[in-house]
């Protein structure tokens, strides 16, 4: 794994899953030194790097621990993508084929599944309307939008639309509207879902503190569920994302996301940008 170089800057990787992309910096036996103003210059993809995440690693009682940052400076409880990208880089110091991470949404274990995949469960799916959250109590395979969408729970709140044609949405109006809706005190993702079969899902993604991103591992996870509850899909699915494919298992156990990462380059952030990033 890569240190932070003391008076020389910060020392970040840039990975991505399926285009859903992440800064990753490493601040284990040291200050944390992500904020939110940090975040958000990182995050401008004019002004800094850009990102759809920021993946912290730190240390938490002898446990790998990731929090992770929006480019709006806030923070999230889970990121299945960067989840897999970090197991890949802690599986890869260690040696090891199997990883515990401890998140926002729990501890998670994360597997190399071969041939350049890895694997997560990222938990049992909130079903119950406070777990998610919702403002009020209501049932939440059918919610009292346009469109009668489902909402999900997977440590973030999702809200999934089932479509007859997911290219057809436009996602840049229904994403805000509904992130922003009065019923998600919190926010929430948003999905556009179109039915391929009972084993395929075409999904866009509209991500609350981000905006459109290619891919995203919660929402795959997400509107598999939804899709499963409402009998459209069998348990077991393959997601086609803008950015690529992401296999979802439904199990006992909890909601298995198997997918490839990527590691695309290592570099510093200067003094001069970190000073202004105050």
């Amino acid at each position: 794994m890569t240190d932070m170089i003391e008076n020389c800057g910060l020392v970040f990787l840039k990975m991505h899953g399926l285009g859903n992309d992440f800064v990753v910096v490493d601040a284990r036996g040291r200050e944390n030194p992500v904020t939110p103003a940090l975040a958000r210059a990182i995050g401008d993809r004019h002004f800094g790097i850009g990102f759809d995440q920021l993946a912290l690693i730190r240390d938490d009682s002898g446990v790998v621990a990731v929090d992770y940052w929006n480019s709006d400076g806030t923070l999230s409880d889970a990121c299945g993508n960067a989840t897999r990208c970090v197991a890949r880089l802690i599986m890869q110091e260690t040696g090891a084929t199997s990883v515990i991470l401890r998140t926002g949404r729990g501890d998670l274990r994360c597997e190399d599944a071969g041939e350049g995949l890895i694997r997560v469960n990222m938990g049992q799916p909130q079903l119950e309307w406070h777990e998610i959250p919702l403002a009020r109590e209501m049932g939440t395979l059918k919610l009292p939008l346009d469109g009668a969408p489902s909402a999900t729970g997977m440590g973030n709140p999702h809200c999934s639309y089932f479509v007859a044609d997911a290219a057809a949405v436009d996602l840049d109006a229904l994403g805000p509207a509904t992130e922003h809706d009065p019923l998600f005190p919190e926010r929430t993702n948003v999905q556009v879902v179109e039915v391929l079969d009972r084993q395929n899902l075409r999904v866009r993604v509209w991500e609350r503190g981000v905006g459109h991103t290619l891919a995203s591992g919660s929402s795959s996870c997400a509107v598999a569920v939804a899709a499963a509850r409402r009998g459209l899909a069998d348990r077991a699915v393959t997601v086609h994302l803008d950015g690529g494919k992401l296999r979802i298992d439904w199990r006992e156990d909890g909601v298995w996301m198997t997918g490839p990462t990527m590691l695309v380059a290592e570099g510093v952030l200067s003094p001069e940008f970190l000073e202004t990033a105050r």
